[in-house]
């Protein structure tokens, strides 16, 4: 196998990006709905390391991926962390999971101060419990020492499968009540007006008697289907299409209005009809859908705004993002006006600035380079935690005058997964020769350690999410987000089939993220002194 060692040693490169292939096949290995996921790819680069010692590629590669990866992570979850901060649920939501990362920290500490660990080693185990890459990389480089790495990678795999083993076990011991989970297409209900009490009125004081989260967005007189205007005037016999979210807020506008009359408007389209668009131009990205304005001076109403899977009442403050696709009521004679407004193109939903993404990261960096007094403590610095920070702020603006900071989501997780994958690989090589060594010494001693780790940071923050009455759902995205990988929030969605664990993962996983960065950076400072 000589000749194997001379290749990789030889090309550094090519190791990695034989690491990262093997890695991702490995990982993809499923076990009774455990995987590795991209984890596998540092311990195939650990394989790698140990059997070739001088593979490893310049360190600046690997950091250069976290980078990648952390600016994507903010840009993605800035508006929704945003809304977690201003939010009771989010705020509780955090509070369970500050709880539970105290707990790890103090855990990490005592292990420390017994001796069956070094600082660096019980630091790492401390990432690798909670699968955070980027406190591995805070504690890199505040100790300056690989011996993070080995710590990291000998807790990471209890740190993947010991939170979904808890979830298990909190579904099979307490059993608790799972809303189903809502219908969010929008499916419009045609009604014909039968109630006195609501004719004769302008349409925005008729809008304002409606359920919150129902809108009338076409309305037929006359034989004739047309967009009402605020001035217009609500008419007995007249025939109103209403759109919502939430079925009883629509059947209880269908009540007050009148009775159904299904087909009256749908089975006419003369004068509108329904084209759906993809939101791909700059111009429209990151601006509120009530602030656009559909040039030519033709009568338009927008129906739905089509987000993943998922269906948004287009509200006048939904804010468009790359990717989205808007239903618009007009005449057919306007469609192409709607379709060069909106872009409609599906590789344009692809694109993205690489002026923003540049400027964007590198405001990150220099960020993360500011010296921060701390009293008690010293100087410290955010490292690339500042590039997260800046992701957070920018991708909360949306834009700023002509500059677009969001990305596609497409976009947004092959950059974010190819960063991650980079930075597992590359450490991974570095680390491998320590590696092997440590697990010679140590034997289980590490992976057990981990384990207590893990234990308390994911217990704690079930049980402060018990006491603080969050849902199972809502709960399972907060230990989401406080141990961050992936898998385990695959699993979340598969036991508890509602859209509630992406939202608490969005609400608090880059304040764990930030929050892990710093305790790393500081225990390094007082404790390595």
């Amino acid at each position: 196998m000589d000749w194997l060692r001379i290749l990789l040693e030889t090309s550094p490169l090519t190791a990695l990006f034989i690491v990262i292939a093997v890695g991702y096949f490995l990982g993809e290995v499923n076990l009774g709905g455990f995987a590795l996921g991209s984890g596998a790819v540092l311990f195939v680069g650990l394989a790698c390391g140990a059997f070739a010692p001088n593979a490893a590629p310049p360190g600046m590669v690997g950091t250069l991926g976290l980078s990648l990866f952390l600016y994507c992570v903010g840009i993605q979850y800035g508006y929704d962390w945003y809304r977690g901060l201003t939010s009771r649920a989010g705020l509780v939501a955090n509070v369970a999971g500050f709880f539970g990362l105290a707990a790890a920290g103090a855990v990490t500490i005592a292990i420390y101060k017994s001796g069956a660990a070094n600082l660096p080693e019980a630091l790492g185990m401390f990432a690798g419990s909670g699968t955070n890459t980027p406190t591995l990389q805070a504690v890199l480089d505040a100790l300056g020492s690989q011996d993070a790495a080995v710590g990291y990678s000998v807790a990471y795999p209890f740190g993947v499968a010991g939170p979904i083993l808890c979830m298990y076990a909190y579904l099979a011991f307490l059993k608790p009540a799972i809303a189903e989970p809502r219908d969010r297409r929008l499916r419009p209900v045609e009604v014909r007006v039968r109630n006195t009490s609501v004719t004769g009125r302008p349409f925005a004081e008729f809008q304002r008697q409606l359920p919150q989260g129902v809108h009338v967005v076409a309305i037929r007189r006359g034989g004739q289907n047309q967009v009402p205007d605020p001035s217009t005037t609500v008419g007995l016999d007249d025939v109103l299409m209403i759109v919502g979210t939430e079925p009883a807020a629509v059947e209880t506008a269908r009540l007050l209005i009148g009775e159904s009359a299904a087909g009256a408007m749908s089975t006419d389209r003369s004068a509108l009809d329904y084209i759906r668009v993809f939101a791909s131009r700059a111009g429209v990205i990151g601006m509120p859908i009530g602030g656009l304005k559909i040039p030519g001076g033709f009568d338009y109403s927008y129906i739905q705004v089509r987000r993943g899977d998922a269906d948004l009442l287009p509200d006048k403050d939904l804010v468009l993002e790359f990717g989205d696709r808007v239903g618009v009521l007009t005449s057919r004679a306007n469609f192409p006006v709607v379709q060069r407004f909106f872009g409609d193109s599906i590789k344009g939903a692809a694109d993205f600035s690489y002026i923003t993404l540049g400027v964007g990261a590198a405001l990150g960096l220099i960020v993360g380079m500011i010296p921060i007094p701390v009293p008690g403590i010293g100087r410290i610095t955010l490292g690339l935690s500042g590039v997260l920070l800046i992701g957070l702020a920018l991708g909360c603006l949306r834009r700023t005058g002509g500059l677009v900071w969001t990305l596609p989501l497409s976009a947004n997780l092959v950059l974010r997964n190819l960063g991650l994958t980079v930075f597992l690989a590359q450490v991974g090589i570095a680390s491998g020769p320590k590696f092997a060594a440590t697990v010679a010494d140590s034997g289980l001693t590490f992976v057990l350690l981990g384990a207590v780790i893990l234990i308390a940071l994911v217990g704690v923050t079930m049980i402060a999410g018990r006491l603080l009455a969050i849902p199972a759902d809502d709960l399972f995205g907060v230990v989401s987000g406080v141990t961050g990988n992936p898998a385990i929030l695959g699993y979340a969605n598969r036991a508890t089939p509602t859209e509630r664990p992406d939202i608490g993962y969005a609400m608090v996983f880059p304040s764990m993220t930030v929050a892990k960065i710093l305790f790393a950076q500081v225990a390094a400072v007082m404790l390595g002194r």
